[in-house]
């Protein structure tokens, strides 16, 4: 037998006996047991003289070589997992979550809730029950916003308000450098006051004028450019969705209101140091159509908009166009910042003169926390209380006031004058909630008459609310 063949007979016979089952051991007796063993030995014996032989046929070292390594358990040679790829939409908090994916995708849920109590103090002689207290949800809104790519993005909004559910900004918008197009139902270039968002103004309810002169969004077209502090505002408007959607027949009916406008505002806001400067004027033309046919008002409640009275107002004017001006100037420097406007608007009527309405107001607001008023895009924004409650501090508060005044009272047109002296306590304890104290004395002249016939006193107001944003 080859030497070969014999080792690795022996081997294989060591091997078998080696790996004898136990149940076999257990089995044998103590002289088997001795027997076995002795035969192990003389087995090992003959493998190393095997291994001698086979060392001095071939003239190898007897170093034996190193074992060929067994292949890895199975479980061994498996792939690890990949590690979980990287989300595909992301989610941040800005009030409410956001998602943002690739290629510039993002949505954001949005929503407001006001509720306000107010009180009117007139004179006793009103027979109005408008006045004195009330409450109500000022507004409840519910919409989102986002982004599609490629500079395109959208806003929904659906609000409640006066028991009516309207569309208020609901448009889509393409942004390309200094460039913001937009189309849809959105505000027009009208005034500061007026587009400083409702949840980030200095008083529960605008100035005067903004209401008076019936401000609102309508269907159209703009455009802005915004470029080193200049910001260029332009747009071309029709109605109100409200009236565009009339269904009833007539001057009033949707289908046959054709009235139009174009609307344009400049805004410079240079940075001066510390301080934000603003400076702004806009003009407006406006062709009622047949709208004309109806008439229009221009009238203001006492303030507070929980009553729905009207203590100075115009009668019923056939306006064919209107066109009108503004100016406006602000500032913001660390903890103070200031505003003032002045809107005048000729009604070009029908039969009779023109007359020519004015209003503006002046107002002055102070952080008395470390906190400041925001700014952006050639209007003010929300403040960011910069120790929120809850974060070793109470929040933001800020104090402001304001004089307001309105005149409608022009060429035999008798409407009445409101020169209203406002303070403002507004708590934000946190980013998108704030408490809003207000109050006020409101002076008239030529307003809705008393019983015994004056038309020139007081009143006064007091109004809180609470106004959730995100």
């Amino acid at each position: 037998m080859h030497p070969t063949t014999s080792l690795v007979a022996l081997g294989a016979t060591g091997l078998c006996l080696l790996a004898a089952p136990a149940w076999a051991r257990e089995t044998l007796g103590p002289e088997d047991a001795a027997a076995l063993r002795a035969e192990i030995a003389s087995l090992r014996a003959q493998l190393q003289r095997m291994e001698s032989r086979l060392d001095a046929a071939t003239g190898l070292s007897r170093t034996a070589p190193p074992p060929t390594p067994l292949p890895p358990p199975v479980a061994a040679v498996v792939e690890a997992p990949a590690k979980p790829a990287a989300p595909a939409t992301q989610i941040s908090w800005k009030g409410a979550p956001q998602f943002a994916a690739a290629g510039g995708k993002t949505f954001k849920a949005k929503g407001r809730i006001q509720a306000d109590l107010g009180h009117v103090d007139a004179p006793s002689g009103l027979a109005d029950r408008g006045l004195g207290t009330a409450s109500e949800m000022r507004r409840i809104r519910l919409g989102g916003e986002g982004s599609l790519g490629a500079g395109i993005a959208y806003k929904l909004e659906l609000e409640l308000s006066d028991n009516a559910v309207d569309l208020v900004d609901t448009f889509v918008t393409y942004k390309t450098g200094p460039w913001l197009l937009a189309a849809g139902n959105q505000n027009q270039f009208q005034s500061l006051d007026e587009l400083t968002g409702d949840t980030s103004g200095s008083f529960m309810e605008r100035a005067a004028f903004t209401d008076a002169f019936n401000f609102e969004r309508r269907l159209g077209l703009s455009a802005q450019y915004e470029n080193g502090g200049w910001l260029l505002q332009a747009g071309l408007f029709a109605d109100d969705i409200t009236a565009l959607s009339n269904a009833s027949d007539g001057p009033a009916g949707g289908d046959e209101n054709n009235s139009h406008g174009l609307d344009g505002r400049v805004v410079w806001a240079p940075k001066l140091g510390e301080t934000q400067l603003h400076f702004g004027g806009s003009a407006h033309w406006r062709n009622l159509g047949r709208v004309a046919d109806t008439a229009t008002r221009y009238r203001q409640r006492p303030y507070l908009h929980t009553s729905n009275s009207r203590l100075i107002g115009t009668s019923a004017v056939a306006v064919r166009e209107e066109t009108h001006y503004g100016v406006e100037a602000a500032f913001v420097r660390g903890r103070w910042h200031g505003a003032a406007e002045v809107h005048g608007l000729e009604a070009d009527t029908r039969t009779g003169p023109d007359p020519r309405f004015l209003g503006g107001y002046v107002e002055l607001g102070y952080f008395l926390t470390n906190d400041t008023r925001g700014y952006k895009g050639g209007i003010f924004d929300r403040a960011k209380p910069s120790r929120p409650l809850g974060v070793g501090g109470v929040g933001a508060l800020q104090l402001n006031v304001r004089y307001d005044y309105l005149d409608l009272n022009d060429r035999g047109i008798v409407g009445g004058r409101q020169a209203a002296w406002l303070a403002a306590l507004i708590w934000q304890p946190v980013e998108y909630l704030r408490f809003n104290l207000n109050a006020g004395v409101l002076a008239y002249q030529d307003a809705t008459p008393l019983p015994d016939g004056d038309r020139d006193y007081t009143a006064r107001v007091a109004g809180a609310r609470m106004e959730l944003d995100f």
